[in-house]
């Protein structure tokens, strides 16, 4: 192979690649005696087809799969002796090819440009300790109790009013016709959160056991039976029963009921879960004043090809009409964005991070233990989404470099009260608004990418936040839902 630079600019280099003939006729002939050992032609005993048969029938795709191998291997030789780590994908130019010739290409690549990493020791960031209030976690758990009523049976006979439980058996039509899903048994419906169909439980309040009414509504939208939705129609509902609200008391059971040893054990999970929640949120703080930092690092050159890349990404879904008039802002956005991704991976490279498919599943058995009974829905999600597996790949790599970068940079360490954390996210918040409302003024109200809310609540979907130990995820599996 020989190989000469055609071409040199910047980061893009062009690259003459020459394999001789003897190269190819020898890669060919191996192919044919592969296809020769395999092939079945009528007239002909196996591993007997003579070449020129062959070449008739086959010759195209032999000489195709050949084509494709060797400009692989040496595109990839070409990139390696060259130590090239490309920015994308390059671009091979075929020159000329074929059985007795020699392969001819031109081979066009962007290079990564050369970052600076001798500044990282110098990176200074905030972290965090709360002392959390030990009433905090009495509170937290007056509201687990409030969120988990439990009803009795009512004594006499008591009319429903909002807040009872009533349980009732219905028979519905539409236009005289029942439907599919048009009965229901022992149904049960806390009256005045309408959550059944709008305009429902009200009209059950004042009712007593073994009373019977008909409830006229309007179906849904979205009801599961497209042909009787947005119709009106008539439920004759029988009560069964009416519970009342029975008051949780909050004690060694009540806590057990949770997954916790007693009482005492409970409020020490509730403490440690608020702490991960403050950690999480203030680490995101932390993470960011580094990131601030790691933007005024030096690289050389952005390649272009990573900006249009990164452009259509920002502007996903937006009319041309607004990419065009905003595209400098969105090239400034997009190099930042770049620049910040290229020395992170350097000094992720540097230092040999890798995610191994064991970090991966660690990371996705947290999420479950994060969410009880919905295991089996983020289970499917990542199995049909290899993209969201890549997603959660590159997370848990910039996490990594990330907390790598915190063991060598310059910590302050701040020991804060609860109420401390809560101004300082609050700030956070209010500038955040303030960023994208300013943004979206100087880009006349273009539609802005929305950043992420630093909050100290938990999160209902798959999330990295939270670092809580899998004991105590186990405990508080309950807990948890609030």
């Amino acid at each position: 192979m020989k190989v000469t630079v055609e071409n040199k600019k910047g980061l893009n280099k062009d690259f003459k690649v020459i394999v001789d003939k003897k190269t190819i006729n020898a890669h060919l002939e191996e192919k044919y005696e592969e296809v020769k050992s395999k092939v079945v032609l009528k007239g002909f005993r196996p591993g007997k087809v003579p070449r020129e048969i062959l070449k008739r029938q086959f010759g195209d795709s032999i000489m195709g799969e050949v084509l494709d191998k060797v400009l692989k291997d040496t595109s990839s030789k070409v990139l390696e002796e060259n130590k090239i780590r490309p920015a994308g994908q390059p671009k091979i130019d075929l020159k000329s090819y074929g059985e007795d010739k020699d392969l001819e290409y031109i081979i066009s690549v962007t290079e990564l440009p050369k970052v600076e990493l001798k500044s990282i020791e110098n990176i200074k960031f905030d972290e965090y300790s709360v002392k959390i209030n030990k009433e905090e976690a009495d509170k937290r758990i007056k509201e687990i109790a409030k969120n988990q009523k439990n009803y009795k049976k009512s004594e006499g006979e008591r009319k429903a009013s909002n807040g009872d439980l009533v349980v009732f058996n219905y028979n519905a039509t539409v236009e005289g016709q029942e439907f599919k899903g048009s009965e229901g048994k022992n149904t049960q419906l806390v009256l005045g959160k309408d959550l059944f169909i709008k305009g429902f439980d009200h009209q059950l309040i004042g009712l007593k056991e073994g009373q019977k009414k008909n409830v006229e509504v309007t179906l849904p939208e979205n009801f599961p039976e497209k042909e009787v939705a947005n119709k009106k129609a008539i439920f004759n509902c029988l009560i069964n029963e009416v519970k009342i609200p029975e008051e949780v008391k909050i004690n060694d059971e009540f806590a057990k009921n949770l997954g916790a040893k007693d009482l005492k054990d409970l409020k020490e999970i509730i403490s440690k879960q608020i702490n991960e929640e403050y950690k999480n949120s203030l680490n995101m703080l932390s993470k960011k004043q580094i990131l601030k930092q790691i933007e005024n690092f030096k690289v050389d050159e952005i390649p272009e090809n990573l900006i249009e890349q990164e452009i259509n990404i920002l502007t996903q879904g937006m009319k041309d009409e607004d990419k065009n008039k905003n595209k400098k802002n969105f090239k400034e956005q997009a190099k930042k964005r770049i620049k910040t991704g290229l020395i992170l991976n350097e000094f992720g490279e540097k230092n040999n991070i890798k995610i191994s498919d064991k970090d991966i599943q660690s990371e996705i058995q947290k999420q479950l233990s994060m969410m009880p009974g919905q295991e089996k829905i983020i289970k499917e999600y990542y199995e049909k989404n290899p993209s969201a597996l890549n997603s959660l790949k590159g997370t848990l790599y910039e996490e990594k470099i990330i907390e790598l970068i915190k063991s060598k940079a310059k910590v302050n360490k701040k020991e804060i009260s609860q109420d401390e954390a809560t101004k300082i996210l609050k700030e956070e918040n209010n500038k955040n608004l303030q960023e994208e409302e300013n943004y979206s003024i100087d880009n006349k109200k273009r539609p802005v990418e929305k950043k992420k809310k630093i909050s100290n609540k938990k999160k209902e979907k798959p999330t990295k936040e939270s670092k809580t130990s899998s004991k105590n995820q186990k405990k508080v599996k309950k807990v948890s839902k609030k």
